[in-house]
């Protein structure tokens, strides 16, 4: 009996770890563009999943969308909105430390990213929370606290949460929508080359800049579609990117740098490792078992799981 019981809540963790690992897997491709397409370092990118679940929430509850779907649209929404806002912060603040700008200058421009990034980091933290207080919110719907039973035989009973199983589809069908728009199209294929080498892609007649502003655009929306499906099945406030920049980070290393299909296994591997660590360890102990499985994995495979040392998008 006992060894049934372990069965199933192995199993249990690892449906769960699915469901959230698909989620921070999509957070994490936003976060891989931006690096892949870019090369750079962006320490606002926690601060773009706060905004987007504020998005998500403020559509949701303006137009009164208390339905299942309501987060997803919002989500949608919310990725077209940082959509727009990635482009002015980009055409702003990063053109002069991203780009042609900066090839052949010491360290390549990320000293000025690093800082330039932290920067708006904080002012959007700061700024969300004078606007919107540190009250926790959440999108809730009739999906949220529901789930959907699937029996295995007359032995086992999985549960799924229906607000993180949509979230799940919505994540795979953004993520291959983004690879096959990264692979696949001609604008695609342009900013692949302005990140491959800005100055031959200048000789081709590509405008490095532009590839470079739908880049950081691109890579904020996708985070933004991300905290928008978490926002329907967790509570946030405008530090709640903290909690999640070190996950994405760790993905994004974790499924090998600059590969957007790499960067979505990392998060999901890293969902499935929280998850059925919890069968063994107290829940403060979730965040070390990540990073010890992380520092094991580098140790072997030091180009990420899923990359190779000269992998790009």
């Amino acid at each position: 009996m006992i060894s049934l019981v372990l069965i199933e809540s192995i199993l249990q963790a690892v449906v769960a770890g699915l469901l959230i690992g698909s989620v921070y897997g999509l957070m994490c491709v936003g976060l891989g563009l931006i690096f892949g397409l870019m090369r750079v370092i962006n320490f606002a990118q926690g601060e773009f999943l706060m905004l987007g679940m504020y998005v998500t929430f403020f559509f949701c509850t303006s137009l009164g969308l208390s339905t299942a779907f309501g987060p997803i649209l919002g989500s949608l929404v919310s990725g077209v909105v940082m959509f727009g806002l990635g482009l002015a912060m980009h055409k702003t603040l990063l053109v002069k430390s991203t780009g042609i700008q900066v090839v052949g200058t010491e360290g390549e421009g990320h000293y000025p990213q690093l800082i330039l990034t932290l920067g708006i980091s904080l002012v959007l933290a700061n700024g969300a929370l004078i606007l919107f207080g540190n009250i926790s919110r959440t999108v809730r719907t009739p999906f949220s606290a529901t789930a959907w039973e699937l029996a295995i035989g007359n032995d086992f009973m999985i549960f799924f949460n229906k607000a993180r199983t949509l979230a799940l589809l919505v994540s795979v069908l953004v993520a291959i929508a983004v690879y096959l728009f990264v692979h696949r199209t001609r604008l695609g294929k342009s900013l692949r080359a302005a990140a491959d080498n800005a100055s031959a892609a200048t000789y081709m007649g590509i405008d490095v800049e532009r590839a470079h502003r739908i880049s950081f655009g691109l890579g904020a929306a996708v985070t933004a579609v991300a905290g928008g499906l978490i926002a329907s099945y967790y509570p946030f406030q405008p530090y709640i990117g903290l909690d999640f920049v070190v996950i994405m980070y760790a993905g994004v290393v974790l499924g090998g740098l600059g590969s957007v299909i790499g960067a979505f296994w990392g998060g999901l591997t890293i969902g499935l490792i929280q998850q059925v660590s919890t069968l063994f360890l107290p829940l403060q102990l979730q965040n070390a078992m990540i990073f010890l499985i992380f520092l094991l994995i580098i140790l072997f495979r030091p180009q990420g799981l899923f990359g190779k040392n000269v992998e790009r998008v």
